[in-house]
C-alpha cells in the first residue's frame, strides 16, 4: 500500500470532516492547511468585492502565507489534496501548500466540498503548482459514502 498523505484547508470544517474520514479510510498521515492570518466571516464574503477572498480569485498569483512548518512529503507516494471549491476552484493557499515542497513523482488527488460547483477546474489550475507530480482530476466528495471513500482509496493503494 501507498504511503499517504491527506492535506486539506477548511474555511466552515465541511472539508475537515470529510478529510478525517478519508484519512481515516485509507490509514494516511493527516495534516491541515492553515493561513498565517485565519480568513473571518467579511474574508469570506463572496458578495463583496472588496473582501479577500473576491481579491485572491481576482488576482491568481496571490499566495497566503501559512501557518506552521510544512510536512517532509518526500515519504509520501499518494497526497489528496481537500479544499472547498471558491469561486469554481481552490482556495489560492492550496496552491500555496503545493509550492512550498517538492511533490516531484507523487501522485496528488485532489478533493473538494462545496455547495454548488465541481472540482472539473481545480487540476487544471493546481497542476502548475506541483511541478513533476501527477495531479488526478478533482473530485467532489460531498457527503461521501463510506463506500465511496474506501473506492478512492483503493484507486491509489
Amino acid at each position: 500500500m501507498a504511503h499517504t498523505l491527506v492535506a486539506y484547508f477548511s474555511a466552515s470544517g465541511t472539508t475537515k470532516r470529510v478529510a478525517e474520514r478519508l484519512a481515516e479510510a485509507a490509514g494516511a498521515d493527516l495534516f491541515r492547511i492553515e493561513p498565517e492570518t485565519p480568513y473571518t466571516s467579511a474574508d469570506l464574503n463572496w458578495r463583496d468585492r472588496h473582501s479577500r477572498t473576491t481579491q485572491e480569485k481576482n488576482d491568481r498569483s496571490i499566495r497566503p502565507a501559512l501557518k506552521g512548518t510544512m510536512p517532509d512529503v518526500s515519504g509520501y507516494d499518494v497526497v489528496y489534496v481537500g479544499f472547498p471549491i471558491w469561486w469554481y476552484t481552490a482556495p489560492n493557499i492550496v496552491n500555496t501548500f503545493l509550492e512550498s515542497a517538492d511533490f516531484s513523482g507523487k501522485t496528488i488527488v485532489p478533493f473538494a466540498t462545496s455547495g454548488g460547483s465541481n472540482a472539473a477546474a481545480s487540476t487544471r489550475d493546481l497542476a502548475p503548482s506541483a511541478p513533476g507530480a501527477h495531479v488526478e482530476s478533482g473530485v467532489l466528495l460531498n457527503g461521501a459514502s463510506d463506500a465511496r471513500l474506501a473506492k478512492l482509496v483503493e484507486q491509489y493503494a
